[in-house]
């Protein structure tokens, strides 16, 4: 490929609307283009990217026993009616109506394509068991898409589905995955990829783990052990509160807390701490708007995945009307009269006397004790882990908060969706059997821009070798003169006709453009071609990483290219 043809424009100034590096240096150096929010149209050097990334997939799922399938984009709403996720997933799912007025979706996610694909094929239990995946187009109607393919609407998508007639058979698959997971992220040049326990959300499940690229960008909160190296998703994480009869038993009394509606003005007012008082976070629920009032310690965050486990449906933050009964920023447990669920977080197990909202306009109760004021409450784990808290796994004070990109998912499904569309096998007693799933998802496009993330420079991507737009660039400087023009162009054609991905520049601009376009390319080898170099019968081969910058005779220069790619494939 020859530079001048190839389409797309690379620019000088880092675009001001990307915050990230890899959405900044791939508009920069001409990968993709905005089509809409959430968007992007790709390019030849992502297309070549995204593909040697499929194939990489492919290579791994096939090896692991995967049948490659392809579902449709669009399915009819009534598969997603069966399965009972056509009302519960919110706006994220796109949903509309055909010419005939038959409610459609596009797909988000397959699962209920892949039961009806095979629930008529799995009908005995000689069929199990059995993997199938496929890349796809898929759109997720995200209402804050950011980052570029960091978080897209419109994504392709590796995600693949296996069916098992046991627990123990479908445990045995998932460690097989996990591994081919490791040796993908491995082989497209993120091997310090990580595995955390997360929630498995919309999808269902009792298990699932997260892939995740440690980067200060990352859109996920994970807690991570210093000590043990447990790891976990935010959403998941247990937080483990030891009070141990905090404080001195005090008498209750009404305190007059005149404008001081927030815990931070509250013990300012009262001088007190903020982890003897107790705060009240509202929230609706999603199905009916009824409201849900969690109380929990004043410096603890409230964990709303946890809260919609809790509480079997989606929150969202409340309004308060007046109807309701509730005082917003005066809420309490004593006397709480309003028309809500409340729930305690275990946050303010065990502390003696707490500061809370007397449920009146600029009052607040001191030396508040649960049992003995309350009553006996169920304590809930609905807060999130903080720097410092206690590991759940070693006990020790010693979890840090890290942001990460979520590159890969598996999720152990189990029964939830061959139930809900009755799909049904005859095992060897004769008896009908639900299939158990597993599911597991490689986010495409998600995954290149991770890896652009991960090795860049403040000059461009620097891409492995193994899913590199092109293995070799040759940068002819002075394509006006004849001998060094006629040198590179032979040196193009024989790379070619060695099977090596070139992209060639042969145009007559400036040595600084022609670097410049060759460091947003990222091509992991590059070859100059100059008359300084000619003179001296050789040419001079970089990386890009610049690890290994030397001069190289004309009768070397195909087999150290070829060595270096082999090295570099490693």
């Amino acid at each position: 490929m020859k530079l001048a043809n190839l389409i797309g424009n690379r620019f000088k100034e880092r675009p001001s609307d990307c915050v990230i590096d890899s959405h900044a240096l791939m508009i920069k150096g001409g990968y993709m283009k905005y089509v809409t929010n959430g968007i992007y149209s790709k390019n030849p050097p992502l297309k070549r990217i995204t593909r040697k990334i499929e194939n990489i997939i492919r290579e791994e799922m096939d090896a692991i026993d995967g049948q490659e399938v392809q579902f449709p984009v669009i399915l009819p709403g009534s598969l997603w009616e069966e399965s009972g996720r056509f009302e519960s997933v919110g706006n994220e799912l796109l949903r509309f109506k055909d010419r005939n007025n038959i409610p459609m979706v596009l797909g988000m996610t397959h699962e209920e394509a892949a039961v009806h694909l095979v629930r008529d094929y799995g009908t005995s239990y000689t069929k199990y068991p059995f993997m199938i995946y496929q890349i796809q187009t898929k759109f997720r109607d995200e209402a804050r898409p950011r980052g570029g393919l960091i978080r897209v609407r419109e994504f392709t998508m590796k995600d693949a589905y296996s069916f098992h007639t046991t627990q123990e058979d479908l445990q045995q698959y998932y460690e097989e995955c996990l591994s081919a997971y490791n040796r993908i992220f491995k082989r497209v040049g993120i091997e310090e990829v990580i595995t955390v326990a997360s929630d498995s959300g919309m999808m269902g499940g009792s298990i699932s783990h997260e892939y995740m690229l440690l980067t200060p960008v990352g859109e996920d909160s994970l807690a991570i052990c210093n000590e043990c190296g447990y790891s976990a998703n935010l959403d998941t994480a247990e937080n483990i509160i030891h009070n141990e009869a905090v404080g001195q038993l005090e008498e209750l009394k009404i305190e007059h807390t005149p404008n001081a509606s927030t815990i931070e003005s509250v013990v300012n007012y009262l001088n007190s701490k903020v982890e003897y008082s107790c705060k009240a976070v509202v929230y609706q629920r999603m199905k009916d708007a009824t409201y849900v009032v969690v109380f929990t310690r004043g410096d603890m965050d409230i964990n709303e995945t946890k809260l919609a486990k809790q509480v079997g449906d989606e929150v969202y933050p409340a309004t308060i009307t007046e109807e309701s009964g509730i005082i917003a920023g005066f809420i309490g447990p004593y006397h709480f009269t309003g028309k809500a669920t409340l729930l305690f977080d275990s946050s303010l197990k065990n502390i003696n006397s707490l500061v809370c909202g007397a449920n009146q306009k600029d009052y607040h109760y001191t030396g508040f004790n649960i049992e003995r004021d309350y009553g006996k409450v169920k304590y809930v784990d609905l807060s999130k882990i903080q720097n410092g808290g206690v590991c759940p796994h070693c006990g020790k004070k010693s979890i840090s908060i890290c942001r990460g990109i979520e590159v890969g998912n598996i999720f152990q499904l189990g029964t939830k969706y061959t139930k809900a569309m009755n799909m049904t096998y005859i095992d060897d007693k004769g008896e009908e059997k639900y299939p158990i799933m597993g599911c597991y998802g490689i986010g495409v496009g998600r995954l290149a821009a991770s890896v652009c993330e991960a090795h860049h420079d403040e000059y461009g991507p620097i891409w492995p070798m193994s899913i590199a737009p092109w293995q070799v660039h040759v940068c002819c400087l002075r394509a006006d003169d004849k001998d060094t023009k006629t040198t590179a162009d032979n040196l193009y054609e024989n790379l070619l006709n060695e099977n090596i991905e070139v992209i060639y520049d042969d145009r007559e601009v400036r040595a600084g453009v022609m670097f410049s376009d060759a460091d947003l390319l990222g091509v992991p080898i590059r070859i100059i071609v100059s008359p300084r170099n000619l003179k001296n019968e050789c040419v001079e081969i970089v990386t890009r990483d610049k690890n290994i910058q030397k001069k190289v005779g004309f009768d070397e220069i195909i087999i150290t290219v070829k060595e270096l790619i082999n090295e570099m494939m490693n």
